[in-house]
């Protein structure tokens, strides 16, 4: 080797030394360095199915699609903050997010509850066709950035039932001194109706039936009233679930947590909503269908449907309730304006889709047989 080519090989090692030493000399990128420990509290009973293992689908999704850029680790109702305080612990930033359902914060911001479901109201897939392009996104925002949140839908329930009851519900007048556990504007109804409306954290709820502390309860549906066991303690289940037609679950942020988020971050927890909104819903769906034949064939459920007199009265009671409650707040009733205005468009459009298609597969015709 030449001796010019030698120092051209010794004067480039020293450079790329030098270059190196001066590299890890130099602060590290700041998207190797900013790696966030999230903790989300839920208002659910730990590992529940389908409202608690949604949040924990959520915590992982985020984690895995940040790559630990943000790790988020899920606790139960009840394992850093109670059930109906998970609100306040992220609102405080006390933690970075909570998972729940909106009418929880009623007390806190009005309209929140609106944005669960509204009895009578849409459905699931006309709610996410309202929160995506109906504007329910933006109010929505509105609602939670009151409570120093940002809000994201995390799941559905689809249509609910109608709840567990010890008597038989054959005309409104039968809700006179009922004590029922159901939230939201459902249960303001039957308020409305002359019951005893008693709220109360899921994991309560078998035994505040077994010591008579209530007499009637809705919770969800088969899936989640088969976990729960709660036909050991009812006489009879009812449907549909007019007070929950879809129930969405959230999932909120401190909003100052959101904030500090880079946009690849914030892209990120918003694209794992998404995706788990849609899953959980489907998950119901299908756990659904294989729980109420296990409730009905297995546990000799009494499943029957509420009389059309009785539901006939309950929706002009709903109408009239939910007139009331916005009167005196105007966000709750934009946000309510909004709805039923999506809601309108989406009936005259189900009775050309689903509800055409629902009776033309109950017509008397054989299927597939395998």
């Amino acid at each position: 080797m030449s001796v010019k080519r030698r120092e051209f090989v010794i004067g480039a090692a020293g450079g790329a030394a030098a270059a190196t030493a001066a590299a890890s000399s130099l602060p590290k990128p700041a998207i190797a360095q900013e790696r966030r420990e999230w903790r989300m509290v839920t208002t659910w009973p730990k590992n529940f199915p389908g409202l608690g293992t949604g949040a924990n689908i959520l915590g992982e999704m985020i984690t895995n699609m940040s790559d630990g850029r943000i790790t988020v680790t899920v606790y139960g109702a009840g394992e850093i903050v109670p059930a109906f305080e998970a609100m306040d612990a992220v609102s405080n930033g006390t933690v970075e997010m909570g998972h729940g359902a909106p009418y929880y914060w009623k007390g806190k911001v009005a309209a929140s509850q609106y944005l669960a479901a509204t009895p009578f109201g849409l459905n699931a897939q006309e709610q996410n066709a309202w929160f995506q392009y109906g504007g329910g996104q933006e109010l929505a925002d509105r609602v939670y950035a009151e409570m120093g949140c940002k809000f994201f839908p995390s799941g559905n329930t689809g249509t609910q039932m109608g709840g567990w009851y010890n008597k038989e519900m054959n005309s409104i007048e039968d809700y006179q001194g009922l004590k029922m556990r159901i939230p939201g504007l459902g249960g303001e109804v039957v308020a409305a109706a002359g019951a005893t409306v008693v709220n109360m954290p899921g994991g309560e709820l078998l035994q505040a039936m077994q010591s008579g502390t209530i007499d009637a309860m809705e919770w969800v549906g088969p899936y989640n009233d088969l976990a729960f066991g709660i036909y050991q303690v009812a006489q009879h289940y009812y449907y549909p679930g007019w007070h929950e037609p879809a129930t969405v679950l959230e999932n909120f942020i401190n909003l100052e947590a959101w904030q500090d988020l880079p946009s690849d971050l914030q892209a990120i927890v918003q694209t794992a909503n998404a995706a788990v909104n849609q899953l959980v819903l489907s998950e119901f769906v299908a756990r659904n269908n294989a729980s109420l034949q296990s409730l009905i064939t297995e546990h000799e459920v009494d499943v029957r449907p509420f009389p059309d007199e009785l539901l006939t009265a309950l929706g002009g009671l709903a109408g009239q309730v939910l007139s009331d409650l916005i009167v005196d707040d105007p966000l709750s009733q934009e946000v309510m304006q909004s709805i039923a205005d999506f809601r309108g468009q989406a009936v005259t459009w189900s009775n050309f889709s689903e509800r055409a298609f629902a009776a033309a597969r109950d017509l008397p015709f054989d299927w597939v047989t395998l």
